[in-house]
């Protein structure tokens, strides 16, 4: 199984914004210095996590982005649920391509890989957001988060995915 670049953003943010101090608000540039990643991808990635529930946004010049739940309420499943368009290992998985395998009427390689896809996402529920940052400290260090929640704008040397 292999996540998107669109999730693995999106968990880098949801932890970056599970870092800063409860109710304060990170910007696009903050979460993009601190990872080193695109804004416009960033700004997208917010946009879809504000529809679903998981982040806040505030306009404005003091504006930003927070986390709109609790870290520990929210499931690092369901982060990953919100940013992948299927979970279709093969087409015959598909909504519009499940008529395209000559063996499907017969086949238990489907039920298999929709078993594993969902053992995948079960293993994923297991985990919160708040359990990603547990170790806050290091985290914030290597993000350039002050204790205090405040980001210092510095670009870590973490490796692009």
């Amino acid at each position: 199984m292999r996540l998107t670049v669109y999730s693995d953003y999106a968990l880098r943010l949801m932890m970056y914004l599970g870092l800063r101090k409860s109710g304060s608000l990170s910007t696009i540039d903050d979460v993009a210095a601190a990872y080193g990643i695109s804004k416009a991808h960033l700004m997208k990635i917010t946009h879809e996590l504000g529809k679903k529930g998981l982040v806040e946004t505030v306009r404005g010049r003091q504006g930003g982005m927070r986390l709109a739940q609790d870290p520990s309420s929210i499931r690092v499943g369901d982060i990953v649920r919100a940013c992948e368009p299927d979970f279709a290992l093969v087409p015959c998985m598909e909504a519009e391509g499940g008529n395209s395998c000559a063996v499907l009427p017969a086949c238990i390689l489907k039920r298999a890989l929709a078993t594993a896809a969902s053992a995948f996402l079960d293993v994923l529920d297991g985990y919160t957001l708040a359990d990603l940052v547990g170790p806050t400290t290091a985290l914030r260090q290597l993000l350039g988060i002050e204790n205090s929640g405040t980001p210092q704008h510095k670009i870590s040397n973490l490796p692009q995915s």
